[in-house]
């Protein structure tokens, strides 16, 4: 399928080749994922009746028409039929997204199917080809064929999957179809003569005045008007068989969760009938667990895929889940023109994906070098949050740890998040230069970077530019952390017996400042590789709320500017 949306809702224009599998669409609120979802269902959906309002028009612009163009693959052998169909069969290249007019061997034989609304709000459907218009002829699909492209929506309620009614997936999982016209009217009749007259005795009152006022008004009622049911209001159709536990409870009560659940898996039964699915905001209902086993019913892990699956989310369970073929970013452009951008699988974004899936889904990225630069931005960010400002989170920003090792990762995933449309900052330490080609290509994009100064770490910096009370509080933390004994023997082993703990504590117990070279000793001896100090998101986050936040204004000018930077810089958001 491609699609193709002009002058819808908040879409100005959308092209997008979708996956013949599952497409999970994420974005920011407001970036138009439901829009898409709603504009192939209308296209596709077999309805008889469909309205339209001013508001579904981009701008509320109702002289620009909407256009929702859908190419359509996978043909059933109804709409291949050349007595029918046969001159708006026409071939689509999947690799090129273009349309050729006739049908040959190599490419898929497509119908185009458009969906037409101009201002006064009727709804057309029509089929596009060129030779058909040169011809003079004009179709739609056949009713018959749009219940076979018609497809299943799992909504926030699934019930009415739950009973025959008309456009039900039951209707599509089998042939079978319910032939008990004749006990369901008697059933109705039934039902009506067993209640008889029986609301007569309380509203025997009113039956009075209605039997008196149509004597008067020459209306013929009878000797005496009753309360009986209504012959229209007890006439049951397919609609009412519905299914049923083996208690004869409906599953109509099924919690929300439950019901998206079976009617996914009867979907995914129904697929040679009915192979595409919409499901917006897919998580709802769902525990964890559940979330992906609805995403595994729906093929996500299947290949070839059985469904054609259209599905938002703001989950990242659901995002961790996937491959990055399947999640597309939804960006929506100043001009009302929209991307859906596949996220890929290339330049580390599926370790991303399956590590840091919030990354995501949020609108600004901070990729950091290791968990230590994380805890720096989660501290501060609670430190900040405590003096009135707005909260990181709330501004729609989240972090990648990349993990460590070659700095070149982080700015080679920092660049494959800036291609999706993301704001991206880089924290890095300065202890290993990066690549400065590459640092030169991710700036040139628009991505922004801190990184400490040569050659130092984080815990360098921490140590040299915090002013001497705060060094005394990160000393303490560290003898909370890992013990007195542990901490003096890493100083003693570090400076080769030249300084010791007790030493420092002395001099400070004596007013003494820290001389830069004990500094320097305590940042390095603070990174022992096979114990370090600090060395968690959870410790550094303590620091960076309680030890950095507090002291930075008395700290050496150029750590606050860095620090200034980043706060600048997601605040901005």
């Amino acid at each position: 399928m491609k699609v193709d949306i002009q002058h819808f809702r908040s879409i100005h224009s959308l092209s997008w080749l979708p996956s013949p599998g599952l497409n999970c669409l994420i974005g920011p609120g407001d970036s138009g994922k439901t829009t898409i979802l709603d504009a192939i269902d209308l296209c596709l959906g077999a309805r008889r009746n469909v309205s339209f309002g001013d508001t579904d028009f981009f701008g509320l612009d109702v002289t620009q028409p909407i256009q929702i163009t859908l190419t359509l693959g996978t043909l059933p052998d109804s709409l291949k039929d050349l007595d029918t169909y046969g001159q708006y069969l026409q071939a689509f290249n999947a690799d090129t997204g273009l349309i050729e007019e006739e049908p040959r061997q190599g490419l898929e034989t497509v119908l185009v199917l458009r969906l037409t609304v101009d201002g006064e709000l009727e709804p057309v459907w029509s089929l596009v080809s060129q030779r058909a218009l040169a011809l003079g002829q004009e179709r739609s699909v056949a009713w018959k064929d749009r219940l076979l492209l018609a497809p299943a929506r799992l909504g926030t309620y699934a019930s009415s999957n739950l009973s025959w009614t008309r456009g039900s997936v039951l209707n599509r999982v089998s042939d079978e179809r319910p032939n008990l016209a004749a006990e369901l009217a008697n059933a109705a009749r039934e039902a009506r003569a067993q209640f008889g007259n029986q609301a007569g005795a309380q509203l025997a009152e009113t039956l009075q005045i209605v039997t008196r006022t149509a004597g008067q008004l020459g209306v013929p009622v009878g000797a005496q008007a009753q309360a009986l049911l209504d012959a229209h209001s007890v006439s049951i159709g397919d609609g009412a068989i519905a299914l049923h536990d083996e208690r004869g409870i409906p599953l109509r009560s099924l919690g929300t969760g439950s019901s998206r659940l079976l009617v996914a898996g009867l979907q995914r039964a129904a697929a040679q009938r009915a192979s595409i699915a919409l499901v917006d905001e897919v998580e709802y209902g769902l525990e964890p667990h559940r979330l992906v086993r609805l995403l595994d019913s729906l093929g996500a892990k299947e290949n070839p895929p059985p469904l054609q699956v259209f599905l938002t989310t703001h989950s990242p369970v659901a995002v961790r889940e996937l491959s990055g073929n399947q999640i597309f970013v939804t960006r929506k452009g100043a001009d009302g023109v929209h991307q859906v951008r596949v996220v890929g699988i290339a330049d580390d974004v599926q370790s991303t994906i399956r590590l840091d899936p919030e990354a995501f889904l949020a609108r600004s990225v901070i990729v950091c070098e290791g968990a230590s630069e994380v805890g720096l931005v989660r501290g501060l960010d609670q430190y900040w949050t405590e003096l009135g400002f707005c909260s990181l989170l709330a501004a729609g920003t989240a972090h990648v740890n990349v993990g460590g090792g070659d700095p070149d990762r982080c700015f080679i995933r920092a660049l494959a998040m800036l291609n999706l449309g993301y704001r991206v900052m880089v924290l890095v330490d300065a202890d290993k230069p990066p690549t400065q080609a590459l640092v030169d290509t991710y700036r040139a994009r628009g991505g922004e970077f801190i990184t400490w100064r040569l050659p130092r770490a984080l815990e360098d910096e921490l140590f040299l530019s915090l002013p001497d009370a705060a060094v005394d509080a990160l000393l303490h933390r560290a003898v909370a952390f890992l013990e007195e004994e542990l901490i003096a023997s890493h100083i003693a082993t570090q400076s080769q017996g030249q300084v010791t703990l007790a030493g420092i504590q002395q001099q400070r117990q004596q007013g003494q400042p820290y001389a830069p070279a004990v500094r320097s000793l305590l940042a390095l001896t603070s990174r022992n590789r096979r114990n370090g100090w600090y060395k968690s998101l959870t410790r550094f986050e303590i620091l960076a709320r309680e030890i950095v936040g507090p002291n930075l204004e008395n700290s050496e000018a150029g750590f606050v500017a860095m620090i200034n930077q980043l706060f600048r810089w997601a605040h901005a958001a």
